[in-house]
């Protein structure tokens, strides 16, 4: 087995499996070997092409890389046994990390191939995924909660319903006590903060407090409203709306993704043109 296949294997077992090779039965040995043969065929195959010929990866590279394996362990002899145990030894790593390393120096090298991307591209691709860049309808809100548990009396069922009730009840008319009653009242962390949730989006709660706060107008108060959790009571203190980004906010994040796309699909063409080489 070529020594620095090896390292393909131990490293396609920790991306599968968060183990190393001695941890593998039959089966994982099996699929950690077919990805390793792809990926190790794959980077012979670059390693091979005339761009690979003049990359340079400076020894401090390759040092740093090691250094950031080692610190994945508590010291230095942990290290060692673990790439003994998996059949590596430090010598190896170094290679295998040099052609790692001048693989993605190659591919990084391949990417600048690809075409500029133009400003046309970049309306275009706006246009195409108008809905990408709208930001929801977002409410202030804040709740007050009393759990459902059968241990507890007073969280009985029905005695939890009657408690929110009666919060509700001193809270007609009188919105301006509902922090107030949070405090006193809420069996949420929130109640601390006087029952704030900050800004919530649309499927941020449960689905029933989701459907009773976007019913609400700006400083109503929801009914008891039934969750999972228990009972709550929200109130809407202010309603964000859904607005559009235009262009010239998000023209940076649209070229940044077209350049990674682009970098994406000359990475594979060339790699293509190699293998009918």
């Amino acid at each position: 087995m070529n020594d620095e296949y090896r390292y393909h294997l131990l490293r396609a077992a920790i991306e599968r499996f968060q183990c190393d090779l001695v941890g593998l039965d039959a089966q994982r040995m099996a699929e950690v070997e077919s990805q390793a043969r792809r990926t190790f065929a794959l980077e012979s195959l670059v390693l091979s092409s005339c761009e690979a010929l003049d990359a340079v990866v400076p020894e401090q590279r390759i040092e740093d890389a090691l250094q950031e394996l080692r610190g994945r362990y508590p010291d230095t002899d942990a290290f060692e046994e673990d790439m003994a145990r998996n059949g590596l030894r430090e010598d190896v790593m170094r290679r295998a990390l040099l052609r790692e390393l001048t693989f993605d120096a190659v591919m990084q090298r391949v990417g600048t191939y690809a075409e500029p991307i133009t400003e046309i591209e970049e309306r275009l691709f706006y246009e195409l995924h108008r809905e990408r860049f709208q930001t929801p309808e977002r409410r202030a809100a804040r709740h007050i909660l009393i759990t459902v548990n059968d241990d507890y009396p007073e969280n009985a069922r029905d005695a939890a319903l009657a408690r929110i009730e009666r919060i509700a009840a001193e809270l007609k008319g009188h919105l301006e006590r509902f922090g107030e009653l949070a405090r006193r009242h809420s069996e949420c962390p929130t109640a601390t903060e006087d029952g704030n949730l900050g800004l919530v989006r649309p499927g941020q709660l449960f689905p029933q407090l989701d459907a009773g706060l976007f019913r609400l107008r700006a400083g109503e108060v929801s009914g008891p409203l039934k969750s999972d959790l228990g009972f709550h009571l929200l109130l809407c203190e202010r309603i964000e709306p859904a607005r559009s980004v235009d262009f010239e906010q998000t023209r940076e994040k649209i070229r940044s993704a077209l350049e990674q796309r682009s970098r994406r699909e000359a990475q594979k063409d060339w790699i293509a043109s190699l293998r009918q080489e």
